[in-house]
């Protein structure tokens, strides 16, 4: 069994060393920075590909993609059952390993489970889907004639739904090793196949959207060979041989209870999209187009939040398995810490000059007006956002499935009545803020939440080595 007390001479040892006993900065930098780097590249292939479709003058294309991306979004939701929970819990175990050794071997089944367990999944919802994809296309809000394009790209996306739900449970499952790098190549790979898949399908052959399902299929298909080769490799403890697939409740409680959080985010996050587009809709063009540019202007201090809070969940929940209360502690405030400055930096300068940032999008007077208001909005959201987050890791990183599941419910809870009040007394105004209302307001939620669990979570971090291992394994919520 690797120990800290060495000196890291292979991959893995290296990575388990950014967990457990590197200079917190270092694993920060370490685990964050490549899962940032990561978000932004997807996002800038999101456009791209989006150019790619553009590209063949035909709107109902574009739409196609459109109405699909829920789909995408909730068979991402999918993998992350399996994924976040069954990482989260991989390295509680890794850290637990440093007490009991023996507790390693647990993690061989955890991965196991994650990854058959989300391609199994993954079958049973693409033939389901398969099977009802008139219904599916009609649910998605395709009109007649966006019907055929998107039945075209829904029905290849259906398809490789297995591949899409175990290519983010692998993801997941390589930086519960501290792995990030890896985990970053990955997801490069990916973005890359995808560009080639791209150019060949839709340009070369012409094949539109069904094209771009394909190449969104076997993109995520070249990553899994990646991380399957590398976890074959470099990992010590990870294997994901059937032989060690088992249905215990030890493993099924702690995996399911985390993952549901994850789940439930992104059914309320298509929840919410679907009612605002909706409601803007309704005041015309101008707010849906301004919406869009200001959306896509706030992704990118939000990314890189994101790539803190999602990045830093690794090294909580290996701290918090090995009770190193002092360590979990000092990633939660340089966590903090890092995602303030992110914030203030990025957010603080695209507000003082956002007229600027917004007419390089659109200089449309009218699409400005209404834009640089839902600007201000989107960043005002942005600053308590990444804090939410935050919460939202701790919580997974120590198995506490009620609060998870609490701060998932939260935001889509809270949304739909404010929003709907707001459009009702403040028009356009009240529809514009709701969302940064609701981020208030789970952040306070939040806040409260994380109070009331710290008793629970200094409790994990004062057992003995011996109950600690054991309560990692049974701690479901």
């Amino acid at each position: 069994m690797t120990t800290t007390t060495t000196t890291p001479t292979t991959a893995a040892e290296t990575n388990r060393w950014y967990l457990s006993a590197a200079p917190i900065l270092r694993a920060l930098v370490h685990l964050c920075v490549p899962m940032a780097a990561a978000m932004v590249v997807s996002a800038l292939y999101n456009v791209i590909n989006a150019g790619f479709i553009g590209a063949q003058h035909d709107t109902s294309l574009l739409a196609a993609i459109t109405f699909g991306t829920p789909l995408l979004g909730l068979v991402m939701a999918v993998g992350g059952v399996f994924g976040v929970g069954g990482s989260s819990l991989m390295s509680r175990l890794l850290g637990a390993s440093e007490h009991d050794p023996a507790k390693a071997g647990e993690i061989k089944h955890v991965a196991s489970f994650a990854v058959w367990g989300s391609v199994v999944t993954g079958i049973v919802l693409g033939a389901l889907g398969l099977l009802l994809l008139g219904p599916l296309v009609g649910l998605l809000g395709a009109d007649a004639a966006a019907v055929p394009a998107t039945s075209a790209y829904v029905s290849v996306m259906l398809v490789f739904v297995p591949i899409l739900a175990a290519a983010f449970c692998l993801e997941q499952m390589v930086r519960a090793e501290g792995a990030a790098r890896q985990a970053m190549i990955g997801l490069l790979l990916s973005t890359v196949g995808n560009l080639v898949f791209d150019v060949l399908f839709i340009l070369v052959l012409h094949w539109g959207v069904a094209g771009a399902a394909l190449a969104v299929g076997l993109a995520n298909l070249v990553s899994i060979v990646y991380w399957v080769r590398w976890l074959g490799t470099h990992s010590e403890n990870v294997s994901l041989s059937l032989r060690w697939f088992t249905l215990r409740r030890s493993i099924l409680g702690p995996v399911f209870g985390i993952g549901v959080s994850e789940l439930l985010q992104a059914g309320f996050l298509i929840v919410t999209t679907l009612v605002l587009n909706n409601l803007a809709a309704q005041y015309g063009d101008d707010p849906l187009a301004a919406m869009g540019v200001a959306v896509r202007i706030a992704q990118v201090p939000e990314f890189l939040v994101m790539g803190v809070t999602i990045g830093v969940l690794p090294l909580l929940a290996y701290a918090y398995g090995k009770g190193d209360r002092e360590r979990l502690r000092s990633a939660l405030r340089a966590s903090a810490l890092t995602v303030g400055a992110i914030v203030l930096l990025f957010s603080g300068t695209v507000f003082v000059f956002r007229q600027q940032v917004f007419t390089v999008f659109s200089s449309d007077h009218s699409v400005l007006a209404i834009g640089l208001t839902i600007l201000v909005a989107q960043l005002v959201a942005t600053v308590v956002n990444g804090f939410t987050g935050l919460f939202t890791s701790l919580f997974q990183a120590a198995g506490l499935a009620t609060p998870a599941i609490a701060m998932s419910l939260a935001q889509g809870v809270l949304f739909i009545p404010i929003v709907l009040l707001g459009n009702l007394w403040f028009g356009l105004a009240g529809i514009i803020w709701a969302l940064t209302v609701t981020e208030v307001l789970v952040f306070v939620a939040g806040v409260v939440i994380w109070l009331a669990a710290r008793g629970r979570i200094d409790r994990g971090m004062d057992a003995g080595s011996a109950e600690r291992a054991e309560a990692v394994l049974a701690e479901a919520g």
